[in-house]
């Protein structure tokens, strides 16, 4: 049975409902770009503008390996909050035994091989000379963190798929303030340099992971395994396969045009490569409501999904689509206004050059905001609603956006061309998903108006 610790998103005012779970979401979000940001001008302001550049340089990379991870976590909670909201816990509880082992197993096998080939894909990205070591030094300790990784996202979705959004945020705030301090204490103390920023994020994922475990284990009585929830299961597998690998591939996929569009950047040298690093840790945190949406979207269209709700779900969308529409233009004058000056805050400013292209940047990401609320929006209320598929695709035409921005774009219009590129990238993949939830929204109503005849067939009978 479920607990005060859980939350029934199937009845209720969706606007409501929706702002409930997703501001708890936001102050999350915002918290883990906080901690980011910290990192990010501790490495500016100290370390210097080459050292910012090469972590900026595997935010590509970055995207696809952690990427994935979060992906395939968040598709594992899918059928775990579609049994949670069809109140049918056993199976819930199966799936998330069979999730644990599968994310165990895939956290060994990434850990080994992107651990192993990390220099020869930093090549492989003409990553400059001047910042390679940079980069490398800070993404092998990020890959080493991979199991984290795992342990935190998967955990954190699972109390979000219970309709739980507020404890995974104490957590996250923990982790802020571990990071900031353990940031300080090796840089600064131990001169560890840009490995000690690496290792003090995953340090302080670790802590809000095992705060996680901590938690479930005490509070949360519906998710007690017993030996019967341990036992193989097949079916079991393969759903969680046909959600988890799409979401995960998705990112990836994705991620494959970031790649592009950064040996594009890296191309026009350490100066945009520090302008793209610093706009995008600005245009992050500011997006953090937009990630929000979608978090909150996935876990609202699984319930409902669960229950037969798919008038409530529907009535969900519009509320959240609303709330994107208006952040969105009020993120585009808060960039057009003061992006500059945000950009200070990670850039000294004698870097005037590097500000101007950061600030350009912002207002091109900007200006097609209500786009990417819709990205977030419809796309994850898809895979809440089953078909984690549809994010492949979602993600192959956000990787072609890129590609396009980077061999078309950027070779004729040079850094606007950069640019560009997510901009693009968000179109298209609008394109595609918005049409994808009206088929996905009808199927299932068949689906259900099926299954409701045949119960009462079955009565009469």
């Amino acid at each position: 049975m479920a607990n005060g610790n859980t939350k029934d998103l199937t009845v209720g005012n969706p606007m409501k409902l929706i702002l409930g779970f997703s501001v708890p979401l936001l102050m999350g979000f915002l918290f883990q770009q906080f901690y980011s940001v910290v990192d990010t001008m501790i490495v500016g302001r100290i370390l210097g503008t080459q050292a910012l550049a090469g972590v900026g340089s595997t935010g590509a990379v970055n995207f696809m390996v952690i990427g994935f991870c979060m992906g395939v976590c968040n598709g594992f909670a899918i059928p775990i909050s579609q049994r949670f909201g069809a109140k049918d816990y056993n199976s819930m509880r199966k799936f998330i035994s069979h999730s644990i082992i599968l994310c165990a197993v895939f956290a060994v096998v990434m850990t080994f091989f992107v651990s192993v080939f990390c220099r020869q894909i930093l090549h492989a990205m003409n990553t400059p000379d001047d910042i390679f070591e940079y980069a490398y030094q800070y993404i092998f300790v990020i890959f080493l963190g991979i199991p984290v990784t795992y342990l935190y996202n998967l955990l954190s979705a699972i109390i979000r798929a219970l309709g739980d959004s507020k404890h995974p945020v104490i957590f996250l705030v923990i982790a802020s303030f571990v990071n900031i301090g353990l940031d300080l204490f090796f840089i600064l103390n131990l001169h560890m340099g840009i490995m000690g920023a690496a290792l003090a994020t995953v340090i302080s994922q670790l802590v809000s992971g095992i705060c996680c475990l901590v938690f479930m284990v005490t509070k949360l009585d519906i998710l007690k395994l017993s030996k019967r929830d341990w036992e193989l299961d097949g079916g079991h597998f393969m759903i969680l396969f046909n959600m988890g690998i799409p979401m995960g591939l998705q990112y990836s996929i994705t991620a494959i045009g970031s790649i592009v569009i950064q040996i594009a950047i890296n191309g026009q040298g350490s100066e945009a490569v520090a302008a793209v690093t610093a706009a995008n840790k600005v245009g992050m945190f500011l997006c953090c409501p937009f990630d929000a949406m979608g978090s909150t979207m996935s876990t609202y269209a699984g319930q409902n999904v669960g229950a037969k709700k798919l008038d409530h779900l529907q009535q969900g969308l519009i509320a959240c689509s609303k709330l994107g529409i208006i952040y969105a233009l009020l993120a585009l004058v808060i960039l057009w206004l003061f992006g500059a000056n945000f950009v200070r805050l990670f850039i000294d400013s004698s870097e005037e050059t590097v500000i101007n292209l950061a600030a350009y940047y912002l207002k091109w990401q900007s200006a097609f905001y209500i786009p990417l609320a819709f990205v977030n929006i419809v796309r994850f209320l898809i895979q809440g609603m089953g078909y984690s598929m549809f994010a492949i695709l979602a993600g192959v035409c956000e990787m072609v956006g890129r590609i396009l921005a980077a061999l078309v774009l950027t070779p004729l219009f040079g850094f606007t061309g950069i640019a560009m590129a997510s901009p693009v990238a968000w179109i298209l993949a609008d394109a595609f998903l918005i049409p994808a939830y009206i088929m996905v929204r009808n199927k299932l109503r068949k689906i259900f108006e099926e299954s409701i005849i045949h119960e009462n067939m079955n009565l009469q009978s």
